[in-house]
């Protein structure tokens, strides 16, 4: 487990995500239950109504977990820079939170602005881990 050590800040975001995730899916799905909807099914797409807003949080954070697992774990097993893994997993991590509590929060425009340059800029941070992984397998040596 010691080479796994250096990447302790990507590791804690892979769990820390989780956790969040663990965490968005009752309170959705809580917040579904109270509006009267049936398991699995989905709100009516208003961002005037918590109810939705709560689901896309859970959703939008559902959608991209698989890939930041998989740049994450491929950045780390390839031996990529630890500082850049590090950074790079961590203010995903961190924009992931802040996304959720803008759909929560109901902040910003639908369409556009603070959630689309928040939901960008961890799609950016995934990226970067894959280009890492790129570099260190192709690269190295």
């Amino acid at each position: 487990m010691e080479a796994f050590a250096q990447y302790g800040h990507a590791l804690v975001a892979l769990a820390g995500l989780a956790v969040v995730q663990f965490v968005l899916s009752p309170l959705s799905a809580l917040r579904k239950t109270a509006a009267g909807l049936a398991p699995g099914a989905q709100p009516p797409a208003d961002y005037a109504d918590p109810c939705y807003r709560w689901h896309r949080a859970y959703s939008n954070l559902t959608e991209s977990f698989g890939a930041f697992v998989a740049v994450t774990v491929a950045a780390i097993l390839a031996g990529a820079a630890p500082f850049w893994v590090n950074l790079f997993a961590s203010l995903f991590f961190v924009l992931r939170v802040v996304l959720a509590a803008i759909h929560i929060g109901g902040y910003g425009r639908p369409d556009a602005g603070l959630r689309s340059i928040t939901y960008v800029a961890g799609v950016l941070m995934c990226l970067c881990l894959a280009f890492l992984a790129f570099k260190a397998v192709l690269f190295s040596g």
